[in-house]
């Protein structure tokens, strides 16, 4: 028998390494949502979430901030296709997207809470 095996019988590492992982998950589950929680208190985001869109006014807010590099269909250009872009962004996300200027060469842009809330409608109905 061996010294680890003297010292920890397998039972008892096999409920260790259990609790270790459930813990880890613990820790992640509260890092995700932490993070989320703190996106959504910001009141930039929490006043464009509010608001109601407008697809046209957004369509044109998309054609001369936009259109340059994601093309006047959103077929992408320089930047890529905004078709169906909500099925792998949440609104949170495409926010986040827009405003950050993270993603070079999208440049930081922040439109005013309504212009956001016109252009969130109309990358939707893409």
């Amino acid at each position: 028998m061996t010294v680890t095996q003297q010292l920890i019988p397998p039972k008892d590492a096999i409920q260790r390494l259990i609790l270790i992982c459930l813990g880890m998950i613990f820790i992640a589950i509260i890092v995700i949502v932490g993070w989320y929680l703190h996106k959504v208190s910001d009141p930039y985001l929490n006043e464009v979430l509010s608001r109601q869109g407008d697809v046209s006014r957004g369509q044109a807010i998309f054609e001369i901030n936009c259109a340059g590099c994601h093309g006047m269909e959103a077929d992408g250009i320089v930047g890529p296709s905004l078709h169906h872009v909500q099925k792998h962004k949440s609104k949170i996300s495409l926010i986040q997207q827009v405003i950050s200027g993270k993603t070079p060469p999208m440049p930081k842009f922040k439109p005013s809470p309504q212009e956001m809330a016109d252009l969130l409608s109309y990358l939707e109905q893409l």
